[in-house]
C-alpha cells in the first residue's frame, strides 16, 4: 500500500538531499538572514538616534561614522582574503608566531600550487607538500629568537647554496623570520637536500615569489 503524500515527500525530499540538489532549510540560513537585518537595520537606528540628539549635524556626523567604518570595513576583508590567497606585507609577518607562520607558508605553498598537509612535530608545526612535478618538500620552522650566537656573523642564506637534494628526495625547508649565521648555513650544506629560507626571503616569498624563484632545486 503506497504511503501517504506526506511520507513520499519525505523520501523525495531525502533523495533530492542526498543528490545535493534540494536547498537548505530554514534553521540553516535563519542565522545569516537575522545578520543581514541587523546590519541593515543598526545604521539606521544610530542615525534616527543622532538626529534626535543632534539634530541634521547628527545626522552628519553619523554619515561620516558609517562611511569611516565602512571603509576600514572594506580594507580589513581585502586584506584578509589577500592573506587567504597566500600574500603577506612584512608588518604581518612580524606578528606571526610559530603556529602563525607555518598557515601562511602552507597557504603560500598553496599559491604556489603544491599540495600541503599539516604534520606537527612534537607540538611544533611542520609542513610536507608535494607538487605536479613529484617534488616533495618538509617544511619547519625556526623561531628568530633562536638564532645563533649574537657574536657570530649573519647575513642570508640562499636556498641554492644551502645544499642539493638528499638520497630521499626529500627537499628540506627551515623556515625563520630573522637571519642565519654562517655556521647555520655551513651545517645545512653538509646535510643534502636542508635549505635555509631566512627573514629577507620570506618576505619575497611572501609578496608574491615562489620557492623556485629563490632557487629551489627543480
Amino acid at each position: 500500500m503506497p504511503g501517504s503524500r506526506r511520507s513520499q515527500r519525505q523520501r523525495a525530499v531525502a533523495e533530492l538531499r542526498a543528490q545535493g540538489r534540494y536547498g537548505p532549510e530554514l534553521r540553516e540560513v535563519l542565522p545569516a538572514f537575522v545578520g543581514l537585518a541587523f546590519a541593515v537595520a543598526a545604521p539606521l537606528v544610530l542615525l534616527v538616534w543622532l538626529h534626535r540628539a543632534l539634530g541634521v549635524g547628527g545626522l552628519v556626523l553619523g554619515a561620516v561614522l558609517l562611511a569611516a567604518a565602512t571603509a576600514v570595513g572594506v580594507r580589513w576583508r581585502r586584506a584578509a582574503a589577500r592573506r587567504r590567497g597566500g600574500i603577506y606585507t612584512s608588518a604581518e609577518l612580524g606578528v606571526l608566531d610559530d603556529h602563525g607562520l607555518a598557515a601562511a607558508a602552507e597557504r603560500m605553498l598553496r599559491r604556489d600550487g603544491w599540495h600541503v598537509i599539516a604534520m606537527p612535530d612534537e607540538g611544533r608545526p611542520r609542513l610536507y607538500a608535494r607538487d605536479r612535478g613529484g617534488r616533495q618538500l618538509d617544511v619547519g620552522f625556526r623561531p628568530a629568537d633562536e638564532a645563533a650566537d649574537e657574536d657570530a656573523p649573519t647575513g642570508p642564506a640562499p636556498l641554492r647554496e644551502a645544499g642539493r637534494p638528499g638520497v630521499d628526495n626529500l627537499i628540506r625547508v627551515v623556515v625563520s623570520t630573522g637571519s642565519y649565521s654562517r655556521a647555520d648555513v655551513l651545517w645545512a650544506s653538509r646535510q643534502g637536500g636542508v635549505h635555509l629560507l631566512d627573514g629577507r626571503q620570506l618576505q619575497q616569498w611572501a609578496a608574491g615569489a615562489s620557492l623556485d624563484d629563490l632557487g629551489l632545486p627543480g
